[in-house]
């Protein structure tokens, strides 16, 4: 991959990174609820997610899914029914916010497996991958491009995922003021759901 291309490739990627989206609200409550440490460590659950979807987008897998419509529709569905679920366990509390207690909250495998399936559901991340990624790929350097690509994209979604988490564990002082996690909460779940709901109306990309 030639440094021009890796240059142009860096920030459009970041950009991506950053967006705010289902995962980074999740690193975002739970560096709120859980602190840093803890929000960074359940990314690995988003960060796997990832890996195995660049993965088989190398292989061509994504490629299919993005062409056959039967194949995304279910992805579709099932991600957005995930993501309206836990938006509703959070209003309803199962799953909501609350403030940091001793000896931590809950376990982190259940952190760690939210970040999974919120990440593996989301076709649009499908989409990134299969109709961004594949722009920078050198077809002489098939394999080594990709690879760096997919490295890049993970390290840089660490990046978020620590400005997320920070910004939440900032957020904890406010809490001292005012009822900052009972409207995080009733933000979180609704979001969450705006997002399910969004899901529903995602096209495939041309």
């Amino acid at each position: 991959m030639t440094p021009g291309a890796l240059l142009l490739f860096v920030p459009a990627c970041f950009a991506l990174n950053v967006a705010f989206g289902p995962n980074n609200l999740l690193s975002l409550t739970y560096g709120l609820q859980e602190g840093v440490r803890t929000a960074v460590m359940a990314s690995t659950g988003r960060l796997a997610a990832f890996a195995v979807m660049i993965a088989l987008t190398a292989l061509g897998v994504g490629a299919v899914l993005a062409a056959s419509e039967a194949a995304f529709v279910v992805l579709k569905f099932a991600g957005a029914a995930y993501l309206i679920w836990l938006g509703i366990r959070i209003l309803r509390g199962s799953a909501a916010i609350e403030a940091p207690r001793a000896g931590g909250g809950r376990p982190l495998k259940t952190l760690v497996l939210q970040e999974f399936w919120t990440a593996i559901g989301n076709p649009k991340a499908i989409l990134i991958f299969t109709a961004f990624l594949p722009q920078f790929v050198e077809p002489g350097a098939y394999w080594l491009s990709f690879a760096v690509l997919g490295a890049v994209f993970l390290a840089l979604e660490v990046v978020a995922v620590v400005l997320y988490s920070v910004l939440g564990h900032r957020l904890n002082r406010l809490s001292r003021t005012g009822n900052v996690f009972g409207w995080m909460n009733r933000l979180s779940g609704v979001t969450m759901i705006g997002f399910g709901v969004a899901l529903l109306f995602t096209r495939k990309a041309a």
